[in-house]
């Protein structure tokens, strides 16, 4: 079966001012637009156009609950990626995700401890992982990805203690820990604990650390200290992004972010397939809550390049992006395809009108428009001209 969906953009703080509804040839919903959500997902399950041809269910959680062997296949009871058009107007929390042991137990934890779904201190909202990639649809898309080497964090701070020596008012013992835990050379828990946990010097030195890289206005190497300092002042979150990867990516560019990278998403518009969950351990630069321990136990603190994640070519207009997980792929489409599934489908028309066709079965998407393809299909036939995304399981 094809069965058209639709949502509405989540009202994100964060979340940009109309860029979604712009891409997608929508009404501004006047809110803030960060997340469209394309999936089964509780917190916000895609709506079903028309629910005479789903025995009356109204989105896809309520379709898959009632009937999961005709939607999704036998022995199949959830759909286990989730669809996302993201915006960030602004930067996103520092976070990280668990692995799937992390998450079911993390689950069942608070479940047995009373904690409601909806609190606000709630760390795990269901009992999954959440391995994501996300692809720059806007001209540029910037992210904090993974701990980059302690020589790169020393050579940052040790500028910062330059230019305060070079001050006013200096002020050397307050960077003397910092510089410190930058001269072990190799313990990057130990330096992120200590900001994180905010404990006297930290706040001061984020104030210092702010008012130098304000002071050194003309150099780009602090731009990123004042953008965060801009927003989220005194937060620890702005030191700890000396210690982190800082990419701009390039429209068509992706990242893969697994279980246990430290990200966050800082400007830009850009599409995200995840597994289906919305387990978040916030690690800074919110309001929100952050669980300092538990944040800690799900971290990876290797020291890692950029996680670009390359696109194999599937033929010239088209191309798929397949991380090392099997709850999703990400197949993008531009001229005619022929996609082959293992299960069931979302598929999306950002630019242009494609046909997809399986047999005698067709459904025509333009810009903006949106089909759920159940499992039974098998492969689809696409046909046409513009942007179109297919999101399936490996």
């Amino acid at each position: 079966m094809f069965v058209g969906i639709t949502n509405t953009p989540r009202d994100y703080a964060w979340g940009s001012a109309g860029e979604i509804s712009t891409l997608l040839g929508t009404p501004p919903t006047g809110k803030p637009e960060a997340e469209l959500w394309l999936g089964a997902h509780p917190g916000s399950p895609s709506v079903i156009l028309d629910p005479s041809g789903t025995a009356g269910a109204s989105d896809l959680h309520e379709w898959i609950q009632r009937d999961s062997e005709q939607v999704l296949g036998a022995g199949v009871d959830r759909l286990p990626f989730l669809l996302k058009v993201l915006a960030a107007g602004a930067p996103l929390s520092l976070q990280a995700h668990p692995t799937p042991e992390q998450a079911a137990a993390g689950f069942a934890r608070e479940n047995a401890a009373g904690v409601p779904l909806t609190a606000s201190n709630r760390n795990y909202k269901d009992a999954s992982a959440k391995p994501e990639l996300i692809l720059a649809v806007s001209d540029t898309f910037e992210a904090l990805c993974g701990f980059r080497a302690m020589a790169q964090t020393r050579a940052s701070i040790e500028q910062l203690a330059e230019l305060d020596a070079a001050s006013s008012t200096p002020t050397p013992a307050l960077f003397a820990e910092w510089l410190a835990f930058a001269r072990a050379d190799s313990d990057l828990r130990a330096m992120f604990e200590w900001l994180i946990s905010a404990a006297q010097p930290v706040p001061e030195l984020v104030e210092r650390v702010t008012a130098l890289a304000e002071a050194d206005s003309a150099s780009e190497e602090f731009a990123l200290v004042r953008t965060l300092a801009g927003y989220y002042a005194g937060d620890p979150g702005v030191l700890i992004s000396l210690m982190l990867n800082h990419v701009t990516l390039a429209k068509g560019e992706a990242l893969f972010l697994p279980a246990g990278n430290i990200h966050a998403y800082l400007r830009g518009l850009g599409i995200e397939l995840m597994a289906s969950s919305d387990n978040v351990m916030r690690g800074g630069l919110t309001p929100k809550h952050v669980d300092v321990p538990e944040l800690l136990s799900v971290l990876d603190f290797s020291a890692s390049p950029v996680p670009y994640l390359s696109a194999e070519p599937l033929n010239e207009s088209t191309r798929a992006f397949r991380p090392p997980v099997r709850d999703f792929q990400l197949v993008e489409v531009h001229e005619a395809a022929n996609v082959e599934l293992r299960s069931a489908a979302i598929v999306l028309c950002t630019v242009g009108e494609f046909t997809v066709q399986n047999g005698e079965r067709s459904a025509t998407l333009s810009r903006g428009e949106s089909i759920f393809v159940t499992s039974d299909e098998g492969a689809l036939s696409i046909r046409g001209a513009g942007q179109l995304f297919v999101a399936a399981t490996q």
